[in-house]
This record gives C-alpha cells, structure tokens and sequence, in this order.
C-alpha cells in the first residue's frame, strides 16, 4: 500500500510538471526558466517520496479554509502606505522560481495599479523552503541590505537571479547595489538576523503557509490580519479580482 500511494504521488508530481511547462510557455517564459520550474518540482516530488505516507483516512478530510486570522505586529519590510485599506503579504522564498515568476509578472502591475496609488501595503515575509540550500542565506542577506537602506534593491537582484544564490554571487549582487560589502559580509557571516527568518516561518506557517509564493490579503486592525490566503504565482488578472473582492468589502465595513 505503501509503495502504491509513493507511485500514485510521484505520478502526480510529474502531471504538475507537464501542466506547469504548459503553462509557462503558454505565458512565453525561456525554455531556462520552464526547465528550473521542472526541476523546482522534481525537488517537491522528491521530498514528498521521502515522507512517511500514513494511512489512508477512514473519511474525506474538510475542504481547506483559505481565510486567515494571525497576530502581525509591525515591522519589517513594506512599500505602499502605512494606512493603506488592504495589505498584501508575500511569503516568499529566494530562490523558488515560482516566487521569481510572480516577481517578473504580476507584481509590477500590482505595484503599479494598488501599491503606488495608496490603495495596498506590500509585505515581505521570509519562507525559505528546507531543500533550497541558498534560500536561507538569501533572506539573511536581504535583512543585511536593509541594515544600509538597501533591502529592496537586493531584494530584487536576488528574485531575478534565483539559480544564482551562493554567497560570492550574493555578495556580487551587494556590491552592485552600492552596499559597503564589508559590512555586508560580516552581517551575512554572524546570526544577527537567524530569530527574524525563523519567526517569519512561524508566522507563515501559522497562516496555513507550506510552499512559495504564498500570500495573504486582508486587513490589519491592532496587530492582527484578518484575510484570505491565496497560494501560487497566479497571472495578475487573479490578483486583481482578488484585491478588487477586498477591497470592496473593506468599504462596506
């Protein structure tokens, strides 16, 4: 039983594969990015066959509830206003070529159509998923650009160069940005920033998070966000129904 529910998953993972090409390059990514999201999800389905599988359920488990409801003090890294209507949560993973999808798409017409105009606060989340060896390292980095006001612009240098995420790149891309990479490299180098990552995994775990990009839209009243959880670097038009949706009951209240 055991070894038919492994082969019915990794048969799974494979369908997911093809169905993700497709629709890569139904969207006109390079056949580089389509390969690094078919080996994104060899590394699912390898995982996956690694976990024990339990036994089968006597009973068809409840539906998932995407709605959202976590303590979320203030801090951390945003754009858009402080006292914007809706905030959009990302909890993303570095070198997670979905979440680089996301980046290199939606996220421009999002910051464009709701950040910019006030109608939206943008937060990022660190989520580095266990079998990205650089994902971790990266999010430390970011935190260390943020130290010199530069959190954002590495930030974006590291999602555009997700397969590219060793240290000596990270700190290629530091200098690139005008970062004093020595104090850069010594931050990287010490645990300033290890509580911060993993309380953000806390979080995005609290919040039903097991995979990247994933996202929250709600509102946040006295340190808490209430909202809906939306998983996936979907296309834009999803986001913006979504926002749309919110924003819309958010006026009604």
């Amino acid at each position: 039983m055991k070894s038919t529910l492994k082969t019915l998953i990794s048969g799974l993972a494979g369908l997911s594969c093809y169905a993700a090409a497709s629709m890569a390059m139904a969207q006109g990514i390079t056949s580089d990015q389509a390969n690094q999201i078919l080996n994104e999800l060899k590394q699912i389905r390898q995982a996956l066959e690694r976990q024990p599988v339990a036994p089968a359920a006597p009973s068809a488990p409840p539906p998932v509830n995407d709605k959202v409801s976590i303590a979320f003090p203030s801090g951390g890294y945003s754009v858009g206003r402080a006292d914007a209507p809706l905030t959009l949560v990302e909890y993303t993973d570095y070198q997670c070529p979905f979440c680089q999808q996301f980046h290199n798409s939606a996220f421009a017409q999002i910051k464009a159509n709701y950040i910019d105009t006030g109608k939206v606060r943008y937060v990022s989340r660190d989520f580095p998923l266990p079998f990205h060896e650089n994902a971790r390292r990266a999010a430390v980095a970011a935190r260390c650009a943020g130290d010199q006001g530069k959190f954002w612009e590495l930030r974006h240098a590291m999602i555009v160069n997700a397969d590219q995420l060793k240290q000596e790149q990270i700190n290629t891309y530091a200098g690139n940005v005008q970062l004093d990479v020595a104090a850069f490299k010594a931050c990287t180098d010490s645990d300033k920033y290890k509580a911060s990552v993993d309380k953000d995994i806390a979080e995005g775990t609290t919040a039903g998070v097991n995979g990247t990009p994933s996202f929250v839209i709600g509102t946040v009243d006295k340190d808490r966000l209430e909202g809906v959880r939306v998983v996936g670097a979907l296309p834009y038009a999803q986001f913006e129904a979504k926002i749309k949706e919110m924003l819309e009951k958010t006026a009604k209240k």
